[in-house]
């Protein structure tokens, strides 16, 4: 349990979350700001780079783990587990280090764990992998790729009772320079483990809407790991399924429930799966107009998107069900490579995907703040919660909040899983608390009895607070 006692929030409030972002010595942990008012309540799950996964409530108390990171940790919905609660899925083992170092490709098997951690599914055999627990006798499937799974950055469960898992395949392309490229593959997986359908990015080159100029820059490209390293041209970092919403309601068959929705942190775009036909029907980028310097207008034409993440379409029932949230990084990305500039800021938006244009959107200004209040160049999340508020997670800073809809801060939490890590040391491990994405729980979705605490918590002024010393 984190400890909420007053010297400890004191502590914890050394600084705003906000400026976490400036790399201070020592910042707040925990929960740093909690508005019973405003705030929606939920658990938050997400893995920690104590490469656990943890379930907290809205105090910060942990109130349950599994001892296995998830690249995500992904909730299933009880209708699909029986009515059993607190399924999730996560990676059980890895060669090396964690399952996300090299973008998946040392995730060897990924599985089922129920609420007592006990393994329901696996695909991937375990062997020599550092994984808590090891082979599963009659889990593993032979029909796994090479028999390492190098699931990564996404999966989701489908209501058929297949997985559908975003992975990696190492191979060459032809019309490519490079020798090898490391391209993103998806799959349907049955519970038997074998694969009832396949997409392979390479494959749809022609439909993510590259200018001949673009797609020549791709095909030139180089690993910057080095000769012999595999070239991570697209870095697919996400992947959803459509589900249920208005468009295919209202008739477009573009929306169709069963689509695939992906994102491109390396290309900058959105692009929808036909999954029937494996064709892209929907994109958004990879090219966009320059930003406009001065006051945001809204609703607008999407601007220069850079290494999104998260992208989905809001679900039904939720306001602005579907619309695209999107957590836009606004790092460095493209072919050619496009930025920012000299104030790093990163944004969320949402998005009517048939006018294409912005109809909500979040920036670190929004909270009365310098926009690089806000910022986090890889990885990172958006949720839309049902009383409207959005659920971001700022993930290379290790923090979790919510936002109203004005952008108003309505709760805070810093992660406290401190570990060194080679991701955010660029192959050099430093200390870090990065989460890679951060998830609403509902209540209902936890067996009876789980415990959960909700009190106020308001943060001192920034400029009045001080650390005495004894």
């Amino acid at each position: 349990m984190i400890n909420t006692g007053p010297f400890a929030l004191a502590l914890s409030l050394l600084v705003s979350a906000a400026d976490v972002a400036a790399a201070p010595s020592v910042y707040p942990t925990g929960v740093t700001r909690y508005d019973t008012s405003t705030a929606y309540n939920s658990y938050v799950i997400f893995s920690g780079q104590d490469k656990k996964t943890h379930l907290i409530d809205m105090n910060g108390n942990e109130v349950h783990s599994w001892n296995a990171e998830g690249f995500p940790p992904v909730l299933l919905d009880p209708a699909l587990t029986g009515g059993k609660r607190g399924h999730v899925l996560v990676q059980l083992a890895s060669t090396a280090g964690t399952s996300n170092e090299g973008n998946g490709l040392r995730n060897q098997a990924i599985g089922e764990l129920d609420w007592d951690s006990n393994v329901v599914w696996q695909w991937g055999a375990a062997g020599d992998a550092q994984g808590v627990y090891g082979q599963v006798e009659g889990k593993a499937s032979a029909q796994v790729p090479g028999g390492s799974a190098k699931q990564h950055h996404d999966w989701r469960r489908l209501p058929n009772g297949n997985t559908l898992v975003l992975a990696n395949l190492v191979h060459p392309v032809a019309g490519f320079a490079a020798p090898q490229v490391l391209d993103d593959v998806i799959y349907e997986v049955g519970a038997n483990g074998d694969i009832a359908w396949k997409w392979i990015a390479s494959e749809h080159l022609g439909e993510f809407g590259f200018s001949p100029a673009s797609l020549g820059l791709v095909k030139s490209g180089q690993s910057p790991r080095g000769k012999g390293a595999p070239f991570d041209y697209l870095h697919i970092n996400n992947m959803s399924v459509l589900g249920p919403n208005r468009w295919f309601d209202a008739g477009d068959q573009r929306f169709h429930p069963d689509n695939v929705l992906i994102d491109s942190r390396e290309a900058n775009f959105i692009v929808i799966i036909d999954k029937r036909s494996g064709k892209v029907v929907w994109t958004l980028g990879p090219d966009y107009p320059a930003q406009a310097r001065g006051p945001r207008v809204l609703p607008r034409a999407v601007d220069q998107i850079v290494g999104p993440h998260d992208a989905h379409l809001i679900e039904p029932g939720l306001p602005g069900a579907g619309n695209l949230l999107v957590f836009d990084n606004q790092g460095e990305a493209g072919y050619p490579r496009v930025g920012v500039g000299v104030q790093p800021r990163s944004r969320v938006l949402e998005i009517d995907p048939v006018s294409k244009r912005i109809v909500w959107e979040y920036t670190g200004a929004d909270s009365n703040g310098p926009d690089w209040s806000f910022y986090s160049s890889f990885i990172s999340s958006a949720r839309r919660l049902p009383n409207g508020n959005t659920l971001i997670d700022e993930g290379m800073n290790g923090r979790i909040f919510q936002v109203t809809n004005k952008g108003d801060i309505a709760w805070e939490y810093v992660s406290p899983y401190f570990a060194p890590t080679p991701v955010a040391g660029a192959g050099r491990p430093v200390l870090s608390n990065w989460l890679y994405r951060a998830q609403p729980v509902p209540y209902g979705w936890v067996p009876e009895g789980t415990p959960r605490s909700e009190k106020a918590v308001t943060p001192p002024e920034p400029g009045k607070f001080r650390v005495v010393t004894n």
